[in-house]
C-alpha cells in the first residue's frame, strides 16, 4: 500500500518572521504528528523562512463550504454597526 493510502494527511501552517499570524503553506502525509512536523519543517522552510510550524491533521479541520457563504455571512449584513457608513470622516483624517 502507498505511503498516500496509509499515512493521514496533515495540513501545514508557518509563520513567517516577518508576520504575526501562520498561513497555510500546504499539505504533506505522514505516519505521525512528529513526522509530520519533521517533514513540513524540511519541505516548508528550507530557506529558513519560517519561525513556527504548525501541523494539523486535516480530518481535524472543520470548514465552511462556499456553496453556505448566504448563510454563514448574510447574517452579519443586518448589524449596521459592523459596517462605518453611518457617519463622515472629517477630511483632515487620512484613510487608509
Amino acid at each position: 500500500m502507498s505511503a498516500e493510502k496509509s499515512w493521514p494527511l496533515y495540513e501545514v501552517f508557518i509563520r513567517s518572521k516577518q508576520g504575526l499570524a501562520h498561513q497555510h503553506a500546504g499539505s504533506l502525509h505522514a505516519a505521525d504528528p512528529q513526522m509530520a512536523l519533521e517533514n513540513a519543517r524540511d519541505v516548508y522552510t528550507r530557506r529558513g523562512e519560517g519561525l513556527s510550524v504548525w501541523v494539523v491533521p486535516s480530518d481535524a479541520i472543520t470548514a465552511s463550504s462556499p456553496d453556505d457563504k448566504g448563510v454563514m455571512f448574510d447574517p452579519a449584513d443586518s448589524k449596521v454597526y459592523r459596517h462605518p457608513t453611518f457617519y463622515d470622516v472629517p477630511d483632515e483624517v487620512e484613510c487608509l
